[in-house]
């Protein structure tokens, strides 16, 4: 084999080896990526974070309705407190969630969200909301789980959404494995036992 024929086999062999890593690598960041991007533009539906609402009202009114869903096999009830509410753009709104853990054990879910229409994505902030992070919720533990919301007055300058008069924001609960819950089962597991090794009134104890 000539030495030209070598280094072209050579110089190929590493090419398919960077294209392969290159994939590899992409395949790991394309989640945080995709979910970057989509936070970004509110692809999707997806909602937007801000520290605080703006100064200023805006002009238009809109509807927001609220929706809620359990994945499967979270044994939990998860309800909007209010159904709907009507604010103006640029106008800060708080509202709840309620949440209950049905089952007989600590479990955990994290929230999937998004609203419709879609385009709305881009100007839906929220502020503070138990969607930020993971929840833990003992047996048969009910909180009230608060979201604190405005429409970016923005909205009206998106020629796309003249006519969008109703926003739905919509989440979705997910079981989730974590350290926290590893945690709270541990807990619960600890208490049960020594709820189990406590004696019974009237009941001998030895000695």
């Amino acid at each position: 084999m000539s030495d030209d024929l070598q280094r072209k086999n050579v110089r190929v062999l590493l090419y398919s080896l960077g294209l392969v890593a290159g994939m590899v690598g992409l395949a790991f960041a394309s989640v945080p990526l995709y979910d970057l991007f989509c936070r970004v533009t509110g692809f999707g539906g997806t909602t937007q974070t801000a520290q605080a609402a703006p100064d200023e009202v805006g002009e238009r009114t809109f509807r927001i309705r609220f929706v809620s869903n359990i994945g499967r096999d979270l044994d939990w009830r998860f309800e909007p407190e209010t159904r709907e509410v009507t604010v103006r753009s640029g106008e800060p709104a708080l509202v709840s969630y309620w949440a209950e853990n049905l089952s007989e054990r600590p479990l955990a879910g994290t929230a999937v969200y998004n609203v419709t229409p879609a385009s709305a994505g881009l100007y839906f902030n929220k502020t503070q909301c138990f969607c930020f992070q993971e929840q833990v919720l003992t047996a048969g533990q009910g909180v009230d789980m608060p979201v604190y919301f405005f429409v970016d007055p923005q909205i009206e300058n998106d020629p796309e959404l003249d006519t969008v008069t109703t926003i739905t924001l919509s989440y979705t609960f997910y079981p989730t494995e974590s350290d926290a819950l590893d945690e709270a089962i541990e807990d619960y597991y600890r208490s049960v036992q020594m709820t189990n090794a406590t004696p019974v009134a009237g009941e001998a104890t030895g000695g």
